[in-house]
């Protein structure tokens, strides 16, 4: 009986009691949210000089700064009472985000928005601050190393009498076949090479060849030219 009395007391407590949304003060949640929203900015901030996508998009950078803050209210509210925590988490797991990431870097900047809005929310300002900083230092760090050559994609429209002559010059770098379409007006060869900037003295070798018809570089990153 005793058990089942503390049990009983409890739950009386966690529902009826209303003092326990008295317990966030309006300090504290004028704090946590001025903190989740110059998180959430300099989360805007880094993913807008660090992109290095194909095609840039403000909607979905906001959606960082927007994230943080809820999070930060989420974890604010189900803080202040066991049975709204327990129906947040019933009510969250129903919830799906079915916007296709292109790009792994993109799931890292969420659960950064997500992480710092937690710690916010939790009034663990050191934690979101401290933590933001170091996570967008890495970031820029990472972003800025020069790479030893960005990767292209070649593309090569030439007739059949100059395909010996195209492939021993390419055949002179590091290139990975991609594509071959032969046609009745031609052949089409797509590799994938790495130059360095702008060097664009390859093309101009290629299109020196007797039977080419025209050589097209793209910019290429992992599965997406731009």
């Amino acid at each position: 009986m005793n058990t089942e009395f503390n049990f009983n007391d409890i739950i009386k407590k966690s529902v009826l009691n209303l003092e326990a949304f008295r317990s966030l003060s309006y300090v504290d949640l004028l704090w946590g949210l001025l903190i989740a929203l110059l998180v959430g900015l300099f989360i805007y901030w880094v993913y807008r000089k660090c992109y290095r996508g194909v095609v840039y998009s403000h909607n979905y950078n906001m959606t960082f700064v927007l994230m943080t803050i809820i999070t930060a209210l989420i974890i604010m509210t189900i803080s202040t009472n066991i049975v709204l925590s327990l129906g947040m988490v019933g009510a969250l797991s129903i919830v799906r985000f079915r916007t296709a990431v292109k790009d792994p870097m993109d799931i890292v900047y969420m659960f950064w928005a997500i992480s710092a809005g937690i710690a916010a929310g939790a009034k663990i300002y050191p934690v979101a601050v401290g933590g933001s900083l170091v996570v967008g230092a890495v970031i820029w760090w990472l972003s800025r190393r020069k790479e030893n050559g960005l990767p292209y994609l070649l593309i090569v429209h030439y007739d059949e009498k100059a395909e010996d002559e195209v492939k021993r010059r390419i055949r002179k770098i590091h290139s990975v076949l991609k594509s071959k379409t032969i046609k009745k007006s031609g052949i089409e060869l797509t590799v994938e090479i790495k130059m360095q900037g702008d060097n664009l003295s390859l093309m101009n070798e290629l299109s020196a060849v007797d039977g080419v018809q025209d050589v097209v570089v793209v910019s290429y990153n992992g599965d997406y030219a731009q």
